[in-house]
């Protein structure tokens, strides 16, 4: 297929079957009215018209004949009750400059007119649009110009437009069958495809397969799939939760002991190790956790990030609110996961620079979260490694201002996979630093 067509085509699959059964439709319509009714019906007014003619060269002879005026109308008027035809003699001379008349879509007219015209030199002109059940004559004769009608079914043929109208109808009626029977096979597709991107945004949609057998064998093993990936997260979560008691208990136990210890240098770097062991087992919980435990609501992401925002200053971090772009609507999203997520963002870049922005830009289909930094940035060849779960960039980003386990970014990828988005990674035109745009699908 061209490249500059595929813009002006269906993009969904309903649109594409509906297309490939409605061409195929057309084109038969076009090609039986083309070859059958302009060729067909046309040779029969042809020869239909030939037989008028010489009927009307008849009654131009016996006018010709005729030694006056009087005997011409007398001929005339013997020969219109015979032949059923309508004569005028003598015709006004403003009525006979008429040019020939039809309308555009009268094909059986075209072919009425030129066959007059190759066997009555006589004729001056013929109308087809005064009254369309007739066709009116000028004729020129020895007594004047002569205008003679007769009936339209006399010359052509009275059904090629009911041809036309029954293919339509049954066209339209076919089609319309057609089109309940492809919703019917197509419409299972369509239950598999938003069941599988509401599972991609972690949520569960009732879905039962139906349809072809194809269809069938591709819902059951999507069901298979999600119930297996479900029982994943429910054996993680229940794991962590006994690595969290086992612990935590410990840590404890260690924290009272040194409680107990007199205090110096050493205990102090203790207390430090402990606090650092809890920090990691925090971490790692919360992205080996993720957001399986939390039910989507609707909320306003603008109150998200003001409660981020707020609570970054109050750790003391020079953290601000930048512009809200887009009118801003309450989406279905995990609240607790996505202010995890954008706390884990600004703690980053409150850690590596300075000063941090917070925007917030709202989409068509989509929900963008940036944070922006002015600090060293990420190298661009690097940013995907970034976001991989315990890699720190200690060349990249400086350890000695409080360095991380390598999970703040993995967690909130994760975070925005399970919402349907993703997380982007680039630089900050504003502030020089890294920009993360945390994406989530409306």
């Amino acid at each position: 297929m061209r490249p500059h067509l595929k813009p002006y085509l269906p993009h969904s699959l309903f649109g594409r079957a509906a297309l490939i059964l409605i061409v195929p439709i057309v084109t038969i319509q076009l090609v039986v009215s083309i070859v059958f009714i302009q060729r067909h019906f046309e040779g029969v007014t042809r020869q239909m018209t030939r037989g008028v003619t010489i009927e009307l060269q008849f009654l131009l002879d016996e006018v010709a004949a005729a030694a006056s005026l009087g005997d011409a109308q007398s001929r005339a008027q013997r020969l219109s009750a015979a032949l059923d035809l309508t004569v005028d003699l003598p015709l006004p001379p403003t009525l006979a400059d008429v040019t020939d008349q039809r309308r555009f879509w009268d094909w059986s007219g075209r072919a009425v007119i030129a066959s007059l015209r190759d066997r009555m030199p006589p004729l001056i002109t013929v109308d087809l649009v005064s009254d369309q059940r007739k066709v009116q004559m000028r004729f020129d004769t020895p007594h004047g110009p002569m205008a003679v009608a007769l009936e339209r079914r006399r010359v052509s043929a009275s059904n090629p437009h009911q041809l036309l109208v029954l293919m339509m109808v049954a066209s339209i009626v076919l089609t319309l069958i057609s089109y309940v029977f492809l919703r019917n096979q197509l419409s299972p597709i369509a239950k598999l495809a938003a069941a599988s991107e509401a599972f991609g945004r972690g949520q569960s949609l009732t879905y039962r397969p139906r349809g072809a057998t194809e269809v069938r064998i591709a819902g059951h093993a999507f069901l298979d799939m999600r119930a297996r990936i479900e029982r994943q997260i429910e054996q993680r979560t229940l794991l962590l939760s006994g690595v969290s008691h086992d612990l935590r208990t410990p840590l404890t136990r260690m924290k009272l002991g040194l409680s107990l210890l007199p205090e110096d240098e050493g205990t102090a770097a203790l207390h430090h190790d402990v606090a650092e062991m809890q920090r990691l087992v925090d971490e790692f919980l919360a992205f080996a956790r993720g957001d399986a435990m939390e039910e989507a609501q609707r909320v306003n992401p603008m109150a998200l990030v003001t409660q981020a925002v707020e609570n970054a200053k109050r750790a003391g971090h020079s953290v601000s609110l930048g512009t809200c772009n887009g009118a801003a609507a309450e989406v279905a999203l995990r609240p607790q996961a996505v202010s995890r997520a954008l706390d884990n963002l600004i703690g980053n870049a409150v850690r590596f620079g300075s000063r941090a922005v917070v925007s917030l830009a709202f989409t068509e289909r989509t929900v963008r979260l940036t944070v922006e930094d002015d600090g060293p940035g990420i190298p661009k060849d690097r940013r995907d490694e970034a976001m991989q779960p315990f890699v720190r960039l200690d060349d990249a980003r400086n350890p000695n201002r409080g360095g991380g386990v390598g999970l703040g970014l993995s967690i909130a990828a994760d975070i925005a996979r399970s919402h349907g988005g993703s997380l982007r990674l680039g630089s900050s035109t504003d502030l020089g630093g890294l920009r993360a745009d945390l994406v989530l699908a409306r």
